[in-house]
C-alpha cells in the first residue's frame, strides 16, 4: 500500500531516507502519486511529509502492540488534514468516495488518510504492523494466520531479537558449580 510505502522510506538500521532531500524524494513522490510530475517539493513540504510518516508510524507501532500514538505524534495527521479539502463523490453504480478536491501534496496526504480510515472501517488497518526491533520499525502488513506476527522478516530481524533475549536470559542465570 501507499502508506506501508510511506513509512518504509526511511531504513532505520542504515539512517537511508528517500525523503531526506528534494532531488531523492521527488521521483518517489511522482511515483507514489503525492506530486504532480515535473514538480519539486519544497524544504517544508518534505519536513511535512516526513513528519505525517512518523505519525503513520507511531499508529502501526500501536497496531503492532507499542503504546497508542500521543496527541503530538499524530498532530502532523491533523495538520495534514486540516490543510486539504475532501469531496464525496457517488459513481454511476451508487459508491461513495471521498476524494480530495486539489492536486497539492497536502491533499494527496489527505487522500493517505481516507485510506487509512477505510482500512480502520474495513478492519485491515490493524494488521498493518511496524516490526518489534525497534532499531527497525519497517512497516509490515501481517499476513500470519492468527496475525500476531511481529517482526518484518523472522530470518533478519526475529532471529536478532530471539538471540538478544536468550543472551539476556543466559546472563541472568545463576552461576552452579
Amino acid at each position: 500500500t501507499h502508506v506501508q510505502a510511506l513509512i518504509n522510506t526511511l531504513d532505520r538500521e542504515s539512517g537511508a531516507d528517500l525523503l531526506a532531500h528534494a532531488a531523492d524524494a521527488q521521483p518517489w513522490l511522482v511515483a507514489q502519486g503525492l506530486l504532480a510530475p515535473g514538480r519539486q517539493p519544497t524544504a517544508e513540504e518534505l519536513t511535512g511529509v516526513r513528519q505525517v510518516r512518523e505519525a503513520l508510524r507511531a499508529m502501526v507501532v500501536h497496531n503492532a502492540g507499542g503504546p497508542a500514538p500521543t496527541a503530538a505524534e499524530l498532530a502532523p495527521l491533523r495538520r495534514a488534514a486540516d490543510e486539504a479539502t475532501a469531496r464525496v463523490r457517488l459513481g454511476d453504480d451508487g459508491t461513495v468516495r471521498v476524494n480530495p478536491i486539489g492536486e497539492t501534496l497536502a491533499d494527496h496526504l489527505l487522500a493517505l488518510l481516507l485510506v487509512v480510515g477505510d482500512a480502520q472501517r474495513d478492519g485491515t488497518w490493524a494488521h498493518l504492523k511496524a516490526c518489534a526491533n525497534e532499531d527497525c520499525r519497517w512497516a509490515f502488513y501481517d499476513l500470519s494466520r492468527n496475525h500476531r506476527g511481529t517482526w518484518c522478516e523472522m530470518a533478519t530481524c526475529g532471529n536478532k531479537l530471539k538471540n538478544r533475549e536468550f543472551r539476556a536470559r543466559r546472563s541472568r542465570r545463576p552461576v552452579s558449580g
